[in-house]
Formats: C-alpha cells, structure tokens, sequence
C-alpha cells in the first residue's frame, strides 16, 4: 500500500492530489515527464508529494508509469471496461 505517506509529516491535501489529477488527465502530450508535470500544473508542489500522488494514481489504475514518462490510463467507461475484461484484451 501507500508505504510513502506514512514516513511523511505531512500528507498531500485533497486540492493537490485532484490538481495534479486533472493536469494528466487533460494533458496533450500523450506521455508527460515529471519535470514536465511540475511546469504544467498551476501551483507549485514539492517533488516528494508529486511521487506519493504518482505512487496513489498508479495503485489506483488511473496512470502508468514508464521509463518514458507518465500515461493518463483510466477510463470511466463501463461498455469499454466490460468489452476488455470479457474479450481479455490487455492494455
């Protein structure tokens, strides 16, 4: 689970973690770097809350993370998600 936020003093707010959310999920770029992320995002936030949100968005299958960078994956579309489990597609 998330091991991260128990060595912090200070977890990240809600507002971070929806503002870091929503500048992915509304990105251009198909792949973004975490450089990259931090120059996109309205406010300016520490780079260890920027991996604890990182780490919670991976573990809750809505990025994916690569050696490239970081790919907004989730999808809230029920008729999408049941054709890929029912068919096994892997994404």
């Amino acid at each position: 689970m998330l091991k991260t936020i128990q060595k912090l003093e200070h977890a990240p707010t809600l507002n971070t973690v929806l503002m870091v959310e929503n500048t992915l999920k509304n990105m251009q770029e198909s792949v973004i770097t975490v450089a990259e992320l931090k120059r996109k995002l309205p406010k300016q936030v520490n780079h260890n809350t920027i991996k604890v949100i990182l780490e919670y968005l991976e573990e809750s299958n809505k990025i994916a993370v690569s050696m490239r960078g970081i790919t907004w994956i989730h999808n809230p579309n029920q008729k999408l998600r049941a054709a890929a489990i029912s068919r096994g597609l892997e994404l």
